[in-house]
């Protein structure tokens, strides 16, 4: 079998859907498992789908790889492809060795769930969101360090004026941060608000001396003011940055897609005319092998 039909293998449409298929299958497969132990009358039928599924991985390498052709390293330039390789290769230690300790179960276990992730290779669009997340991961920093500065300045805002009502969320910095890092959730933060408002002894939101209320003391509109500030701040515009932040990162992976394809498109182009001078090659050695054969019958 030639390179080129390796390549055009791997490229067509139909197999790509196979390996969906089959991932989507050893999904479903590890939910199963979770439900049947060893001793389960299905552990044997489990094991040989799992090996199956095992199998078709293992093909769906030697196939990209012999796709590849005299340059069979350049599959391993993409981390996803290094990504598949890995775990296909620790599934095969399982069956390889069949004695191994405890520890090392576990991680042929987690290979097996991990395997749902190529999910991300098989599906072009989601590849390029992932790619946009790691790619923005920078950037989110700053904005995390903005978060932080915001954290930081309201939590020792909040200690100076709510500490003494309410010592329950704001008796230190660190207390302080972590409701606000609950409001910024919007996990009942207007509950915070109202023992603010109106006190920590308020029969309706407040709490008892036993959670730390002894001197309640209600703050009105200034307590109004902080909360709804904060949200305003802290989850509406810090969350439209992130949002901004991975919109910008997927469009870069966008044009770069589109550029990569192009490469691709090109070194196909090359590879393909590679290949092509080299069959014309063995083909010329083939034809002056014969053409000596036939000058010595001659000379005879």
């Amino acid at each position: 079998m030639s390179i080129a039909f390796f390549r055009q293998l791997a490229d067509s449409r139909w197999f790509n859907q196979l390996i969906l298929g089959v991932i989507l299958a050893a999904g479903v497969l590890v939910g199963i498992e979770t439900y049947h132990t060893e001793s389960s009358p299905w552990h044997g039928v489990l094991e040989s789908a799992d090996l199956l599924i095992l199998l078709i991985f293992t093909a769906e390498f030697l196939i990209k790889v012999l796709a590849e052709g005299s340059k069979p390293w350049n599959y391993f330039r993409d981390p996803w492809n290094v990504f598949d390789f890995v775990i296909v290769a620790v599934c095969w230690l399982a069956h390889v060795l069949p004695e191994i300790n405890a520890g090392f179960v576990a991680v042929i276990r987690l290979a097996r769930v991990l395997r749902v992730l190529r999910l991300v290779q098989a599906l072009p669009q989601l590849k390029m969101l992932i790619n946009a997340m790691l790619k923005s991961i920078p950037s989110m920093g700053y904005v995390g360090i903005l978060l932080l500065l915001l954290y930081y300045i309201y939590g020792a805002m909040g200690v100076f004026i709510f500490s003494k009502n309410d010592p329950l969320h704001f008796g230190s910095l660190g207390t302080a941060m972590l409701s606000l890092f609950r409001i910024s959730t919007l996990e009942g933060w207007t509950e915070i608000m109202y023992v603010n408002m109106f006190g920590c002894n308020d029969p309706k939101w407040g709490y008892g001396p036993e959670s730390g209320c002894v001197t309640p003391e209600g703050h009105g509109t200034s307590a109004v003011l902080y909360f709804v500030s904060f949200v305003l701040f802290g989850t509406m515009i810090v969350l439209n940055l992130f949002i901004g932040v991975i919109m910008n990162a997927m469009d870069e992976v966008r044009k770069e897609h589109e550029m990569d394809d192009r490469l691709a498109r090109q070194n196909a182009g090359i590879h393909h005319l590679e290949d092509d001078i080299a069959e014309l090659h063995t083909q010329l050695d083939a034809i002056k092998e014969q053409l000596d054969l036939i000058a010595y019958k001659l000379k005879k």
